[in-house]
């Protein structure tokens, strides 16, 4: 089996370190990772600029871009064949609800499955990497359980609870939640007296009852949601149709 592992949190951090430790006996695993802490990125791509590609002494790679610029690197230019799966984190924090239209976590995954191989994002459910190991170590139990029992492709959201390893023994598929209005930015003076902003702080949940992602994590199960990338609005498309008619 071969995984590729990225992130946006940054090649060195510890989430993807005790990711790929935890993978490495399973897997053949190469990772990719950007230079630096790209995250809310989403699913953008540095169109404007080359990528440099350098590697670490511990083997990783690291790619001045984003996520997806990482696991497209990957897959188009540094691995011979597609890696079996790809795996996105673990992020520092967790991935709900809204959360995943911004988080560049689970773009590295879709990067992934838009190039019809199989991805899961792992997140933390909270900050701070408390149990990180110990998450790391549930992840790799989750892709031995549930690699081969899904169509493939697939793209799975996962948050893992903060807990020790013998607390993690509750996974449950979930739907993603909604949060509120985001915060509102923070108006700052730079050092020259010149306005800045800085975005604030995600909305508080707004659907967060039992079956979403946030009910699970708030009550210590781990939190499996598929997802899609179809935007269309279906129930709106006859209706359009009908006033373009």
């Amino acid at each position: 089996m071969k995984i590729l592992i990225s992130n946006d949190d940054g090649y060195l951090a510890p989430g993807i370190n005790a990711l790929a430790n935890a993978l490495a006996p399973i897997a053949e695993i190469v990772v990719v990772a950007p230079d630096s802490n790209r995250s809310g990125a989403s699913n953008s791509l540095s169109l404007d600029r080359p990528l440099s590609v350098q590697q670490a002494a511990n083997g990783f790679y690291f790619v001045n871009g984003t996520p997806s610029d990482c696991v497209h690197v990957a897959l188009t230019a540094l691995l011979d064949a597609p890696p079996d799966l790809v795996v996105s984190g673990i992020n520092n924090g967790p991935n709900m609800g809204d959360d995943t239209l911004y988080s560049g976590t689970v773009a590295a995954a879709t990067e992934g499955y838009l190039f019809g191989i199989p991805a899961i994002a792992f997140s933390q459910g909270t900050y701070g990497w408390e149990h990180i190991d110990d998450a790391a170590r549930h992840a790799r139990d989750i892709i031995q359980r549930y690699y081969e029992t899904l169509p493939r492709p697939y793209l799975l959201n996962v948050n893992i609870p903060n807990r020790p390893y013998g607390q993690l023994n509750q996974v449950v598929a979930t739907r993603l939640g909604r949060r509120h209005q985001s915060e509102p930015v923070i108006k700052a003076k730079d050092p020259r007296g010149r306005d800045i902003y800085w975005i604030g702080p995600p909305g508080a949940c707004k659907d967060a009852g039992e079956g979403t992602d946030f009910h699970a994590c708030a009550n210590g199960s781990t939190s499996i949601t598929p997802l899609q990338i179809d935007l269309t609005h279906s129930t709106q498309l006859n209706a359009l149709a009908k006033a373009l008619a």
